[in-house]
């Protein structure tokens, strides 16, 4: 365990955006300074030039909207600063008092202690990646609204499309454009103004499909994007999202340590000789949870490797491809085993569990390479 001198000064930071509160307790004092300080970091930086006089500051402050930016700046000048996971902060049930001055004294005092549990703080560079990823995603999301929207505009008229069984197909398409031609009044500026942002939203949509496949051609991510896309069910969208999420892949000992980060662990409530355990725990990351049970779906229908995946694997590592060949087996027998007894759905969700244990391995194999 490590060890502290008594010339170390805790700091516990409750971060908004237009203020900062500073719980400060001297080395083994049980009573706190508080020092309420303006959102803007210089205050704070020079609050922590003006406590190094005096010891060795150590802060923390809760993960939130504010993001990493005093982090980043305090490390800058030569101070430690943790960002503290806000699920796994320990709290008294019974009191039901919340202010910024109580939580920064709680945060000072259960930092001192050692009770807290820091998160990893990603770099400026995959911090934007992750944006840039998560946009793409928000997008998606624009679009299928944005259908769901027109669709909802005409299902309350007489207008009915009934050339192909499916929606959006390129007969569909035709026959919308067709009919923003044929009508007229207050309906025709509804449906215009929403076709209008449709192709909008499809456009920007390509255009972070293309700049995010310029990225993964980029260093840090080629190497460990190319490496998971020998997976079957992952290509560079995909791959991208899990090395945007995950980040350094060292801080994971063992692939038990990733699959509770994304949040595929069952949850668990036994006592004594009884042992209970219920639904996944979805505590994590639920962006790298998603497109784990994405790419687990493609292995619910036996297969061989196809020509494309068998092109992403060409020039590879032997030891990368023989990871993926392994998990393509393996998972697809996962599979038919537990579908025989369990739901298609508890099925998937279980070979995602275990498929990002092989993503585990991958991203080491990359690593020590």
């Amino acid at each position: 365990m490590r060890q502290y001198t008594p010339e170390t000064i805790w700091v516990g930071l409750d971060v908004h955006q237009a203020s900062i509160t500073a719980a400060i307790l001297y080395g083994d004092n049980p009573d706190p300074e508080i020092v309420r300080l303006p959102g803007d970091l210089n205050p704070t930086r020079r609050l922590f030039r003006r406590l190094a006089e005096n010891g060795v500051p150590r802060a923390c402050y809760e993960a939130s909207g504010a993001g990493y930016v005093l982090q980043r700046a305090l490390d800058h000048d030569g101070f430690h600063c943790d960002v503290i996971a806000p699920s796994l902060i320990p709290s008294r049930p019974g009191d039901h008092r919340k202010t910024d001055r109580l939580d920064a004294i709680h945060l000072a005092r259960m930092y001192r202690s050692g009770n807290l549990t820091a998160i990893d703080v990603p770099g400026v560079d995959q911090e934007a990646v992750r944006h840039l990823v998560r946009a793409r995603l928000f997008m998606r999301r624009q679009i299928t609204r944005s259908k769901h929207r027109i669709m909802g505009i005409l299902r309350t008229t007489e207008h009915r499309f009934t050339g192909t069984k499916s929606y959006w197909t390129k007969k569909h398409r035709i026959w919308l454009a067709q009919l923003r031609r044929e009508i007229t009044g207050p309906l025709e500026i509804v449906l215009s103004s929403e076709m209008q942002m449709l192709e909008y939203l499809e456009a920007s949509h390509v255009a972070l499909d293309t700049r995010i496949s310029e990225v993964a051609q980029q260093s840090p991510w080629r190497e460990p994007v190319e490496a998971l896309c020998c997976f079957r069910g992952i290509k560079t969208l995909t791959a991208m999202t899990i090395v945007s999420e995950i980040g350094d892949i060292k801080r994971f000992r063992s692939p038990r340590q990733l699959m509770g980060y994304t949040g595929l662990v069952p949850s668990e409530r036994s006592s004594g000789e009884r042992q209970r355990r219920g639904p996944i725990t979805r505590a994590g990351n639920r962006y790298l949870r998603r497109v784990m049970i994405e790419s687990a779906w493609h292995y619910s229908k036996k297969g061989c490797s196809s020509l494309i995946l068998q092109r992403r694997r060409m020039g590879q590592d032997p030891g990368v491809v023989g990871i993926a060949v392994k998990a393509q087996h393996r998972l697809q027998r996962r599979y038919q085993h537990l579908s025989r007894t369990k739901h298609t759905n508890k099925a998937v969700t279980s070979v995602a569990r275990e498929l990002s244990g092989f993503v585990w391995a991958m991203l080491w194999e990359v690593d020590i390479r």
